[in-house]
């Protein structure tokens, strides 16, 4: 069985899902931090919101989670704090991060849409990463499958099953790569452009492979809650990336600060 502790010391438990949350978020800094430079803007400014940012989207995509299991998490009181179990809901994190981007982007004058762009391709490939640590905690998978059938499936938790979060990661890495290159096209672009391509792509992706999956957050005892709030973004992406483009002024450009 894959062990999700790479060490102990005493008190001390280091965990292949911490150690990979941790490295997407100093790899995903990193990358921002090359655009900011380029683009002239404060780095330390910009790691303040960050240094805030982070702890913040931790804590919403805990409490999303949580509220949507809370059957289990109200007779489990003790397992709300215990994120090293696993249970961080991307669409929770990320509204928690766009308020906090929302609030120091207007506060230093970096401009919301200019600074979700910047931050676009780092998001999508700390998720990429941080997928892996779903592969350790053995979470976040598929149902089973017939291994003759589908030759890429993996044993976990006694099947083999669709390993969705390799699917998942495999998708935000290919986004990833779109984004950068889609901005390289500075002069077809708007501000908050990219955060948009990335909500419509990342959202399709996730309202397929969540399909697959046995361990979703219900809405009703029905609905997958990430299969609603993935179609409900990718609508309204749509319609915002139009509505834009169809009314925008001549030499709107990406990199400009508003």
């Amino acid at each position: 069985m894959l062990d999700p502790i790479i060490f102990s010391w005493g008190p001390i438990t280091v965990r292949w899902y911490g150690v990979l949350i941790a490295a997407a978020m100093v790899i995903g800094t990193f990358l921002a931090l090359r655009e900011v430079k380029r683009r002239g803007w404060s780095e330390d400014n910009f790691l303040n919101m960050v240094l805030v940012m982070l702890p913040v989207s931790i804590l919403g995509a805990r409490l999303y989670y949580v509220a949507f299991s809370w059957s289990y998490y109200a007779d489990n009181p003790s397992e709300i704090i215990a994120i090293w179990h696993g249970g961080l809901a991307i669409h929770g994190g990320l509204l928690a991060g766009i308020l906090v981007v929302w609030f120091f982007s207007h506060y230093y004058g970096f401009g919301f849409g200019n600074t979700l762009d910047v931050m676009a391709p780092s998001v999508v490939l700390g998720q990429a990463i941080g997928r892996w640590g779903n592969y350790f905690n053995q979470e976040a998978y598929g149902y089973e499958v017939d291994p003759t059938k589908i030759p890429w499936a993996m044993f976990i938790d006694g099947a083999y099953r669709h390993p969705t979060f390799l699917y998942e990661s495999l998708w935000d890495l290919l986004i990833f790569v779109f984004l950068l290159l889609l901005r390289r096209r500075k002069h077809d672009l708007l501000p908050g452009d990219l955060i948009l391509f990335y909500m419509i792509l990342y959202s399709a992706g996730r309202f397929v492979i969540e399909g697959f999956r046995t361990d979703s957050l219900m809405l009703f005892g029905i609905l997958r809650v990430a299969q609603v709030v993935s179609l409900a973004a990718v609508l309204i992406s749509i319609v915002v990336l139009w509505y834009r483009h169809r009314n925008h002024l001549p030499g709107g450009r990406i990199n400009s600060i508003r």
